[in-house]
């Protein structure tokens, strides 16, 4: 059931997507390809707190802060799949893999690799903590204040 909390979660969560999109290209190595990073990972953070963080409001401003560091790393996750996913299926088009355990294995491989990047960098992983806190904190203020 749509409510303000899941808008202003799913809103809040898109634009932290899309902002930790913004601040993780420049660490990608020079020529890759960015088209449709921010766009796609704007989706999955709108899905992350419509799904996720709009479900968990009303417990308290405190839990709101935990809530929205939950849904960032939720969100993180599943950018981090899908793009990793999307990175071994253009190299399987290339006959780099053996078989499909090779690039199953290859994938999350990816995933720690662009983790690992993510990381390597502040400015990543404090968009995605300062903004989860304060998305968590603008959904149960939304959840309050339509109630």
């Amino acid at each position: 059931m749509p409510t303000a909390a899941k808008l202003f979660a799913a809103i809040s969560f898109a634009l932290i997507a899309f902002f930790a999109s913004e601040v993780f290209k420049p660490l990608l190595p020079e020529g890759t390809q960015t088209g449709l990073l921010s766009p796609l990972n704007t989706v999955i953070g709108l899905l992350s707190g419509w799904l996720v963080m709009g479900r968990l409001p009303g417990k308290g401003y405190a839990t709101a802060a935990e809530s929205g560091i939950r849904t960032s790393a939720t969100a993180l996750f599943f950018c981090l799949v899908l793009w990793s996913l999307y990175i071994m299926l253009v190299q399987s088009t290339r006959l780099r893999y053996d078989g499909p355990m090779e690039a199953i294995t290859a994938m999350f491989e990816l995933v720690g690799e662009n983790g690992a990047l993510l990381f390597s960098d502040a400015q990543g992983p404090m968009v995605l903590l300062i903004g989860g806190i304060l998305g968590g904190f603008l959904t149960e203020w939304a959840s309050r204040r339509f109630n």
